[in-house]
């Protein structure tokens, strides 16, 4: 079984914001729920650049954190 990973939505954005990217920030503020299931939205955080780092390095348990890159 494995565990579902989320990652909260202000997370996404403020990486996107420190990358000038506000126009997919909003989008993100705008579509997108709270928590982002990371399996389920993988494709979109790609194509986003947003990567996922494990979960224990997470503030809390079951939420991964954004690699800023």
């Amino acid at each position: 079984m494995t565990t579902a990973t989320c990652i909260r939505k202000t997370v996404v954005v403020a990486t996107l914001r420190s990358r000038d990217l506000d126009g997919r920030a909003d989008w993100v503020e705008k579509e997108l729920p709270d928590l982002i299931d990371t399996a389920k939205n993988a494709s979109l955080l790609r194509t986003l650049g947003i990567t996922v780092d494990a979960p224990a390095s997470a503030s809390r348990p079951g939420e991964a954190a954004a690699d800023p890159r």
